[in-house]
């Protein structure tokens, strides 16, 4: 059996491929990239399984398969909440959610070799699945969030955040009277939180509110710096790959 792993975290794709080793699957190419896969996917031979992550580094792995007829099985993993996997429940396709467990991972790959066959063609709707996770099922975002001060709580209104950010291993909430604040929520959970129309992850590091921006620059290598009312611990930037999604998102 032939698999290869398309994971744009190379922490995150070694791990999965030590998992597979210990039930002697041998996942020897591992993709990084949209772009990496479709040149791979020209000119190489499809595997029979692909493990596929939805987000990657410059955008969703969807892409790949606008320039590539697919012809592997795919088993989806993703950090996505409820509400998006939805799309998957309503296509009958096999996920992980992230952080993979092994147990459902040897559930997936058994349900795979139960049902797999090399002569029918694997056929997905993938615009139908990109467009319930663009736009998921309505849903609440949080209005507000709790802060430890001391010995108090504090509530902290999602308007009044100007950025949120994460460094030493801790994520920050930075408000409009230019206060920080530790939260219990790491920056890939905020994805679930934030209101998406209001808040975009402009790097790793990094959500910026749309209403706190004050400037937007030009910064080396396509970059864009970003500066905003009253965050100045740190420079802003945009990622390269993230450019284009930022630019339409302003304009949504």
């Amino acid at each position: 059996m032939k698999v290869i792993i398309i994971e744009d975290e190379k922490p995150s794709a070694r791990r999965l491929q030590r998992m597979l080793e210990k039930l002697h699957i041998q996942a020897q190419t591992m993709l990084h990239s949209v772009e990496e896969a479709v040149s791979w996917f020209q000119d190489n031979e499809h595997p029979d399984l692909i493990f596929l992550d939805i987000q990657l580094s410059d955008g969703l792995s969807f892409e790949i398969f606008e320039t590539v007829k697919i012809k592997s099985s795919i088993i989806f993993t993703t950090a996505y909440d409820e509400y998006a996997l939805q799309a998957f429940k309503l296509n009958s396709i096999d996920y992980l959610l992230k952080p993979i467990d092994e147990d459902e991972m040897v559930q997936a790959i058994n349900k795979f070799k139960t049902n797999f066959n090399p002569q029918k063609a694997v056929t997905l709707n993938f615009d139908d699945i990109k467009n319930l996770l663009v736009n998921p099922i309505e849903r609440e975002y949080k209005k507000r969030f709790s802060v430890k001060v001391g010995q108090h709580l504090k509530l902290i209104a999602v308007d009044d955040i100007e950025c949120v950010f994460s460094e030493n291993k801790g994520t920050y909430l930075h408000t409009k009277d230019g206060r920080n604040y530790l939260i219990d929520f790491t920056l890939e959970q905020m994805e679930n939180e934030l209101p998406p129309n209001v808040f975009f992850r402009v790097n790793r590091a990094f959500y910026v509110n749309i209403y706190a921006i004050k400037d937007m620059v030009s910064y080396t290598n396509s970059r864009l710096q970003i500066k905003l009312h009253s965050f100045s611990d740190q420079e802003v930037i945009v990622a390269r790959e993230r450019v284009k999604d930022f630019k339409n998102w302003l304009e949504d």
